[in-house]
């Protein structure tokens, strides 16, 4: 069977990603209309990563709401990932992958310098089977995510999130010497 993500890696970023954040299940979405809180959101994508039934209610969630920003699609974009994860059925793996691509494609077009979004879509770049073809955006993610936190710009990247980045780009083995290095220091910088 495909298997879409390495379960453990990504499990390890989701689960460092969340540290400290004590919160309960609640809808995504806040009920005077104001923006979904990002943090309920991380916190049931963990569980999203076990559950189909989490991924797919999370997954009409988001996609409930009107005017999605950028950073929400790129969630939207890694709930399909998981959605394709989750499938039995090939062509459905395929097609939730295609989806995933496209609503990538417009998240980082509309917020390119975002290093959440780059995040994501490299992670799941990452993980996906190299024969697929989905891997077209690994290089530039990953360079401009050091771009970033080179310029310690995190948009809405907490502490905590920007070091799980960081440690996922060193240990997906996919950075140059010189890269690595700068990435280690800046961790021990945080």
């Amino acid at each position: 069977m495909l298997t879409v993500l390495k379960y453990s890696e990504f499990k390890y970023l989701l689960l460092t990603m969340l540290a400290g954040v004590i919160m309960s299940f609640t809808s995504v979405a806040k009920d005077d209309g104001s923006a979904p809180d990002l943090r309920v959101i991380r916190k049931q994508l963990l569980s999203a990563l076990e559950s189909k039934k989490t991924t797919d209610s999370l997954y009409n969630s988001l996609g409930a709401i009107k005017d999605r920003p950028a950073l929400i699609n790129a969630y939207m974009g890694t709930l399909e990932a998981l959605k394709a994860k989750h499938a039995w059925n090939p062509y459905y793996k395929i097609k939730y992958l295609n989806d995933s691509e496209k609503t990538f494609k417009t998240a980082v077009a509309t917020d390119p310098h975002n290093i959440e979004i780059r995040f994501m879509r490299f992670s799941i770049e990452h993980n996906v089977p190299k024969f697929l073809g989905y891997t077209k955006n690994l290089v530039a993610d990953r360079e401009e995510i050091i771009k970033q936190v080179n310029a310690k710009y995190y948009t809405s990247a907490d502490k905590t999130l920007v070091k799980t980045i960081i440690k996922f780009l060193l240990d997906s083995k996919r950075c140059t010497a010189a890269e690595q290095k700068s990435l280690t220091q800046h961790l021990a910088a945080l």
